[in-house]
């Protein structure tokens, strides 16, 4: 905000000098009281939230209103640092324009400290020519202005050293931010969402996980690298149905910023990004929310996409739009409540003008209970249930046993980074070629990135996090009964649904219903009959040279004649 210039100001005190001159005589001869501003300022806002600092500055410049007899008018606080332009402190600017607003008056500006009224002395120096533009008179508690040469000296010499010292610790807390961050410790003031700062063992503060909080971020950010969530909208819309999430948005919601912020911080993966501060991205000290493989995957759709805003007409009064198109047209079913004589009636509808089945309505209830009998239909019989779950543990117990060599080769190929790195680092410091330089940079940030992940898939292959019964069970859990997730009426549950059953859209007609649908793999696997007849049980399989007794093959099996008699094999 701009304030009246030097000229401006003097042009007005001069023509109300006489009258000036006449009321300050009237109030010498009254013995009127002189007027007085306070200003306070602290350093920052936490100062202000867990601190007493303006309250004590003010009530100390009360006192010294008091003993002087000078009737303090208005008190002026601020919360920002000592350096760089007072202009952009509130509190300085709404103290100006209150002078500017009574030009009659020469008022006292009394604060607590020369620090607390700058400490640059470019500013400094600013400051107080608008002050005695004003005709204002500065009062310090801890300093006394002298209108001579060596006061003046003392002055520079004093808001000089308080320059010094405010440079001086701000160098200070920058290199040892540099330094945590090269150590791995996080250096943010306000820990991210899911974490909160605890003292470590060897000091300092060390980000550790905070719960529910923690568990909520995980469960969205794992959901949005698998395809659980499907969009940054549907990240969006989970984080907002679970009411211990804080929310900073308008009406309860989060902004779709935070979602990216929170979907792009490399803190989640136990990484530490310093490279504001100079500092390559490095394995921090706390514990990651996800794996660095999951964050990698969560970059990938994120660069490999385009952002979709929040569709508000998608919600749970129509689960299926979206998911289910037109037979005739294969255009997505839009859908919408339709007023009636006395109440609304939610329907789906073809919104393509060329199709023939143009607004032609389907009531919401017949096609959302024709689906209910089409996913019902879906169930496997628990005899498939029980060979798919042989099947893959077969393969589980086939990969463990593989894992050893996997992990010898991904510590070759770490090996094979870090000597890549090593390169890379020679190169940069023999470099003068700043695009040189920015591109090598770049190239040892992915080699960096890609090592950590190894080490990380390394030490997974070493002590698988899960075992085969825990992973498994939600999957059967979900396989044997999608309709029962369908049916809690939970919205995210039922898109859930739809994305891990359905491989495409469902084509329905408003004539004939639903066509055949086209599942995803494991449904197909599991609901195929072709599977179990040519499924041969593994008790019946033999080996060529087996030193155990042997057992009739499967071709070996009694099998029914035509008359429906037992055939019994030859001995």
């Amino acid at each position: 905000m701009s304030l009246p210039s030097f000229k401006r100001i003097r042009r007005r005190k001069i023509l109300v000098m006489k009258d000036k001159y006449e009321f300050d005589a009237l109030d010498n001869e009254r013995g009127a009281q002189r007027k007085a501003l306070i200003y306070c300022r602290v350093s920052g806002k936490k100062q202000v939230a867990e601190g007493s600092g303006l309250t004590s500055q003010e009530h100390r410049c009360r006192q010294y209103c008091a003993a002087k007899q000078y009737q303090v008018m208005a008190v002026f606080p601020d919360d920002v640092s000592g350096g760089g332009d007072f202009m952009n402190r509130k509190g300085m600017v709404a103290l100006l324009q209150y002078m500017d607003e009574r030009p009659l008056e020469n008022f006292i500006v009394v604060f607590d400290d020369l620090k607390r009224y700058s400490r640059d002395i470019e500013f400094y120096h600013r400051l107080r020519r608008h002050m005695e533009a004003r005709g204002a008179t500065p009062e310090c508690l801890n300093f006394n202005f002298e209108n001579s040469p060596e006061g003046k000296l003392k002055e520079s010499i004093t808001v000089a050293a308080g320059e010094y010292e405010r440079e001086s610790s701000a160098r200070q807390n920058w290199q040892k931010s540099i330094a945590r961050l090269e150590q791995g410790y996080c250096v943010q003031a306000i820990p991210p969402v899911g974490y909160r700062y605890e003292v470590g063992k060897g000091g300092g503060k060390v980000l550790v996980q905070d719960e529910p909080y923690a568990s909520i971020v995980r469960e969205a950010l794992e959901g949005y690298a698998t395809g659980r969530l499907g969009s940054q909208s549907e990240v969006k819309r989970f984080l907002e149905n679970k009411p211990e999430f804080p929310k900073r948005g308008k009406n309860g919601t989060i902004t779709q910023q935070s979602v990216v912020l929170m979907l792009r911080r490399h803190l989640y993966a136990g990484l530490i990004d310093g490279r504001a501060w100079g500092v390559p991205i490095r394995e921090g000290k706390h514990e990651g929310l996800i794996s660095v493989a999951t964050f990698e995957r969560i970059q990938q759709r994120l660069n490999g996409g385009v952002y979709a805003p929040a569709r508000k007409d998608i919600g749970a009064d129509f689960p299926l739009r979206g998911a289910v198109c037109c037979a005739k047209c294969e255009t997505p079913l839009t859908a919408g409540w339709s007023k009636g004589k006395r109440k609304k009636y939610p329907y789906y509808f073809c919104r393509k003008k060329s199709c023939e089945f143009y607004g032609k309505t389907i009531a919401r209830s017949k096609i959302e209970d024709e689906f209910a009998t089409l996913l019902s239909a879906l169930q496997p019989t628990n005899n498939l249930i029980e060979m798919a779950a042989a099947m893959f543990r077969d393969c589980w117990n086939a990969r463990r046993e593989q894992a050893a060599t996997v992990g010898k080769a991904i510590k070759r190929e770490a090996a094979e980074a870090e000597k890549q790195i090593e390169k890379l680092l020679d190169a940069v410091v023999e470099a003068t070629n700043p695009r040189v330089i920015s591109a090598y940079e770049n190239r040892i940030e992915k080699l960096e990135r890609k090592r950590l992940a190894l080490h990380e898939k390394e030490r997974e292959l070493a002590t698988p996090s899960y075992n085969f019964d825990d992973l498994f069970e939600h999957a059967i859990r979900f396989l044997s009964s999608p309709a029962k997730l369908w049916n809690t009426q939970r919205f995210l549950l039922q898109r859930l649904v739809l994305r891990l059953t359905f491989a495409e859209h469902l084509h329905y007609c408003r004539e004939s219903g639903f066509r055949t649908p086209q599942t995803t793999i494991p449904f197909a696997f599991v609901s195929s009959e072709k599977m179990a007849k040519n499924m041969v049980p593994r008790e019946r399989i033999e080996l060529s040279a087996s030193p155990l007794p042997r057992v009739r093959s499967t071709t070996e099996l009694p099998r029914p004649t035509k008359n429906g008699d037992i055939a019994r094999p030859a001995p």
